[in-house]
């Protein structure tokens, strides 16, 4: 009996002191979008599903995997400049918003609840200074907008209606803007929504937090750079408490450091990743679905990969040597996601997470 106990305990031991095995190979797949637009909006649904949005009044859909993508057409003005759909939140397989982005009323954003086959606008920016960046929803009815920042306020809209109303957050329920404060418009990730009532928004070098669903509003600064092309560009968060920040400068793509930061406590501070940090500048991060401490980190000249919670991280393969991505978005409960990026480039990525030894 004694015997037969001490080799389970060797045994056990055994595979506790076993290292853990290496992460697998991502997958990826090039698909053909059909356009040449720059890409910088996509939300998967399924494994099937997914959306695409970009320059030059574009949006796709695909409802195959991506074997085949179809372009939808958004009425706009006869006459009117192209917009600029930045941002695309799909919340199900038929309903979508789509953001896009410019000064005053060229930041617009309609809805569709027929796969795309109708549009309708739902809100335009009604001041001239202001300028809409991203947008995020916690359900199909609830959701939020973050704009740059106009005459030293803060600009966050919100919806409980399903986008029949966009109202914005009283001045006196956010802190005072910085000078010329805003948020970048390169991946439609600046906003991170958990449960009902807890979303962060990455500003370029602070981060906003509420935890009523937009009544009430702090602030904390963070360890990230900024300048006229540098700072956060992405925040995703696992729970409540644990999150990550990625930036860097879009100028000075190569550079490293000073571009990731990751929390612990629910973004009330803000610690910088240093040594086994990103190896470029990324505008775009989020969790693996199901993966507890696996993220990827992607820009227009290369991926990363961590598997510890965002503390260390390690380039990760692109499709080819001259791929790069803006943004991506992973399938809800799925290890498969889509990324987007410049002259319609379009990839899906499979990933598994790292095995427990």
């Amino acid at each position: 009996m004694k015997s037969r106990f001490l080799l389970l305990l060797a045994a056990v031991s055994g595979a506790l002191a076993a290292p853990a095995p290496p992460p697998s190979t991502p997958q990826w797949t090039l698909q053909d979008s059909g356009v040449n637009a720059l890409l910088r909006g996509v939300s998967a649904v399924s494994e099937q599903v997914a959306w695409a949005s970009g320059a030059a009044d574009t949006v796709l859909r695909t409802a195959d995997g991506g074997a085949t993508w179809q372009r939808l057409t958004v009425p706009t003005e006869v006459g009117s400049p192209p917009l600029d759909f930045r941002d695309v939140d799909a919340v199900d397989a038929r309903t979508a918003y789509l953001l896009s982005i410019g000064p005053g009323s060229a930041s617009r954003i309609y809805k569709t609840g027929d796969a795309g086959a109708s549009w309708r606008l739902q809100h335009t920016n009604p001041e001239a200074q202001g300028f809409y960046d991203a947008m995020a929803f916690w359900d199909a009815d609830n959701g939020l907008v973050i704009g740059d920042s106009v005459d030293g306020r803060l600009q966050v809209l919100i919806t409980s209606d399903g986008g029949a109303s966009w109202a914005p957050v009283p001045d006196s329920a956010l802190p005072p803007a910085l000078p010329n404060e805003g948020a970048f418009a390169a991946s439609g990730s600046n906003i991170a929504v958990i449960g009902r009532n807890d979303a962060w928004i990455a500003l370029q070098g602070r981060v906003l937090h509420t935890a009523d669903r937009g009544r009430r509003w702090a602030v904390v600064d963070t360890p990230i750079a900024t300048g006229a092309s540098a700072g956060i560009f992405s925040i995703t968060f696992r729970d409540r408490q644990h999150g990550v920040i990625v930036g860097g400068d879009h100028k000075r793509e190569g550079a490293t450091g000073d571009n990731l930061a990751r929390t612990d406590d629910g973004g009330q501070t803000w610690t910088g990743v240093q040594g086994q940090g990103l190896s470029g500048f990324r505008s775009a991060v989020a969790y693996l679905p199901g993966a507890e401490r696996t993220l990827i980190a992607i820009g227009p000249q290369g991926a990363d990969r961590s598997d510890d919670d965002g503390r260390s991280w390690a380039p990760m393969a692109l499709p080819s040597p001259q791929a790069g991505f803006h943004a991506f978005s992973w399938a809800a409960g799925s290890k498969r996601a889509w990324a987007v990026g410049s002259n319609g480039a379009i990839a899906r990525l499979q990933v598994e997470p790292q095995r427990a030894p």
